[in-house]
């Protein structure tokens, strides 16, 4: 029987949350990967606290199946199905937003994809998929959201997701550098936009489970638990509610900062997303390691 992971609709419709239900009332949220995981937990808290919520993602099926959700739970919606890695397919996107709407308030960045796999093997496809996607991509949607904020003289906040890589990430070096660059681009343009009032942020994510976590090998997805001192992983709600924190008024006054949402693991844990190796098992004799010649 296969393993399911994360929270169900279900779950993510009646979670309780310490957000009052109007928070956002009258205005809209833009979460990029929002058919799944933590971008659809990240929609639906928007949603019901009482914002318009815009969803896109590649997959059009998937973005379907959650606007009914939505529309069920009484949450407006609209999708677009796209790829961020393309500038034109986000412009077109943004434009029809305004169109519609007449604003946006909120832009999540949570759209990314990484696989597991040892830096050596990386292939320059696999590379570059995963650089142009989460850097490039989270870049494409801000850039383009940022010049119509300021070109009608809105102020509004950027949320990105990214990733606990302040120990690195073994296993997942296209991710953290692309994640690094994106913690770095935020913290630049916090800077050259904090004139126009728009606030720019990240959340990175230690091991939250999410549907995710199925796409790694079974000892990958065990290791999750033991990444942190709290031994345990977190969830798709604890992201959410971080994310809202930062775009709500709580946030009023932070910018060009990241809220690490993790148990500690940048304190204490390793992760091995495609498992541990040999070498640093626990009661492994690392005297046999060969010497460089």
């Amino acid at each position: 029987m296969t393993q399911t992971f994360g929270m169900t609709d279900a779950e993510i419709l009646a979670r309780p949350t310490v957000y009052a239900n109007d928070l956002f009332s009258g205005q809209l949220a833009l979460v990029s990967g929002g058919g799944s995981g933590l971008g659809k937990a990240t929609a639906i808290l928007f949603g019901r606290l009482g914002a318009t919520v815009v969803i896109c993602g590649r997959d059009a099926a998937k973005l379907a199946a959650v606007q009914t959700l939505f529309e069920g739970a009484g949450i407006t919606c609209d999708t677009h199905a796209m790829t961020i890695r393309d500038p034109e397919a986000v412009d077109r996107m943004m434009e029809q937003v305004w169109d519609r709407h007449g604003r946006l308030d909120v832009l999540v960045n949570n759209a990314g994809g990484q696989f597991a796999q040892a830096a050596v093997d990386l292939t320059v496809k696999g590379w570059n998929a995963v650089v142009d996607t989460n850097l490039n991509g989270t870049w494409h949607m801000t850039q383009a959201a940022a010049k119509r904020w300021i070109a009608q003289g809105q102020a509004a906040s950027v949320v990105n997701v990214v990733a606990d890589i302040w120990r690195g990430l073994p296993q997942m070096a296209h991710t953290a550098a692309a994640r690094a660059g994106v913690i770095y681009m935020a913290k630049t343009v916090a800077v050259e936009w904090a004139p126009h009032g728009i606030r720019v942020n990240c959340v990175a994510p230690g091991c939250c489970e999410s549907s995710a976590f199925a796409r790694y090998a079974p000892q990958g997805a065990a290791s999750f638990e033991q990444s942190n001192p709290m031994r345990r992983t977190g969830d798709e709600w604890d992201i959410a509610e971080a994310i809202v924190y930062l775009a709500a008024r709580s946030g009023n006054f932070i910018t060009g900062e990241v809220i690490t949402v993790d148990g500690g693991q940048q304190l204490w844990g390793e992760p091995w997303p495609a498992g541990r190796p040999k070498y640093f098992e626990h009661d492994y004799d690392a005297t046999r390691v060969p010497d460089s010649e």
